[in-house]
């Protein structure tokens, strides 16, 4: 049935979803028009909320290039290569690296948001050149796995409200992850998505009529090639030394982050982590610059899109539509269906919102008050948001874009399988939020 399903789905949006970049301009129009229509914001005052928000992202683009820039230089160092084609191999057939793919990035996406979006797409890359798939499906398994991230360990709302003096700290204090990311109604969602999406994905594999698959050649690296050193300046390009004398302070100061100081995982150590780790991996700078020239080729649309997204959510917050937006969907709600429209409106306010951090900062104030009025417990709310926000990535191209760029394929060729996976992830969200 999900096959059948999943059919129209991906001709649905292989007709009808535009470029990313179209996207986004539609996505700029749309709210600019609605700013004016609802807020009875003036053109010029929206105009200005857009060019004064538009370049708000510039320290998070540069690490959302970062993290398909160092993710892919460490995962196309010689030990990595040859550790993910050891756990590629255990896929015998198209179903097996389905539910493979499908589960490491799972399983990493829940440990780091920025994690998981690079070791899927690149272990995706991985599957296809040793299994005839449809590379579509593929890569859609790889993306899948990122909806967790809110309810894991790099969750950006529950970790803010745990933070000593966060910005609702008055209002709700301090609130530990043992009630929001270890909470049993949390870890019962993992654990249902942990079974449902896989399983899924494996559903909706088309038959082989219907597959589009990939030259494995066109994914392939080719052989590793040892340069003539003629020059001294190559004599450094080359130099195992040099790289290490760098390269292995870095992984050091990374040992005493997490095992002296007890720091935890964010997205610079992240970034950080890969790219150290690509330095004594490739054991070459040489090495390590061959393979940051492959991978800065997929930036392009992070450094073009992301600005633009800015600027949406400028409009959004400033012109109160992001909290017009969430006051209207929860002013129905009662104290059983609060966490369930809190759930939704999340997801509706990411499409124009995407960030986990600022669409708190839009939504808390109209979520905690009501909260409190109706006696609703606080740190599921805040959960309900945290997985509203995570959800609508599955139809939002807006994360997909480091996937797209390492996988070489386009929004439109991952989204209907996407679309299938929103329908059902959004039942078992709703029901964990509402009944566990």
């Amino acid at each position: 049935m999900l096959r059948f399903l999943s059919r129209p789905a991906v001709r649905l949006v292989d007709r009808y979803l535009p470029d990313p970049f179209i996207f986004v301009l539609l996505l700029t129009v749309i709210a600019a028009a609605a700013a004016i229509a609802v807020e009875r914001q003036t053109p010029l005052a929206v105009m200005r909320y857009w060019g004064d928000g538009f370049w708000n992202l510039l320290t998070f683009s540069m690490q959302m290039l970062l993290i398909l820039v160092t993710g892919f230089m460490l995962a196309s160092s010689p030990p990595i290569k040859r550790l993910l084609q050891r756990l590629a191999g255990l896929a015998k057939h198209a179903g097996h690296a389905i539910l493979l793919v499908t589960l490491v990035s799972l399983v990493a996406s829940w440990i780091n948001w920025g994690f998981g979006l690079v070791v899927g797409a690149l272990f995706a890359k991985e599957l296809a050149r040793l299994v005839r798939v449809d590379y579509r499906l593929l890569v859609a398994s790889a993306y899948s796995g990122f909806v967790v991230w809110h309810g894991g360990l790099a969750g950006s709302i529950p970790l803010t409200i745990a933070t000593e003096g966060h910005f609702t700290a008055e209002q709700i204090g301090v609130i530990g992850t043992g009630s929001t990311i270890f909470a049993f109604f949390n870890l019962a969602i993992v654990l249902c998505l942990f079974i449902a999406i896989p399983l899924v994905n494996r559903a909706m594999l088309p038959d082989d009529k219907e597959s589009i698959y990939v030259d494995p050649q066109l994914l392939d690296d080719g052989p590793a090639t040892r340069a003539r050193i003629t020059r001294p300046a190559e004599r450094l390009e080359n130099s195992v030394t040099l790289a290490w004398l760098v390269g292995i302070p870095g992984v050091i100061f990374l040992l005493d982050h997490f095992v002296l100081r007890g720091g935890g995982l964010n997205l610079n150590i992240v970034n950080f982590m890969f790219l150290f780790l690509a330095i004594v991996l490739h054991r070459t700078p040489r090495s390590l610059l061959e393979s940051l020239n492959e991978a800065i080729k997929g930036g392009a649309g992070i450094v073009i899109q992301f600005p633009f997204y800015a600027g949406i959510m400028a409009i959004m917050v400033e012109s109160g539509l992001a909290q017009s937006m969430s006051e209207a969907l929860i002013s129905f709600a009662t104290d059983m269906s609060l966490p369930f429209w809190s759930f939704i409106s999340a997801g509706i306010v990411n499409l124009f919102v995407p960030s986990g951090g600022g669409q708190w900062a839009v939504q808390a104030p109209v979520m905690l008050p009501a909260a409190e009025a109706l006696g609703v417990d606080v740190s599921r709310v805040a959960m309900a948001v945290a997985w509203g926000d995570a959800w609508t990535n599955l139809l939002q191209p807006f994360w997909a874009l480091p996937v797209l760029a390492i996988a070489g394929l386009k929004a439109k060729d991952i989204m209907g399988y996407c679309l299938i996976q929103l329908v059902i992830t959004g039942v078992i969200i709703s029901v964990g939020l509402t009944w566990f």
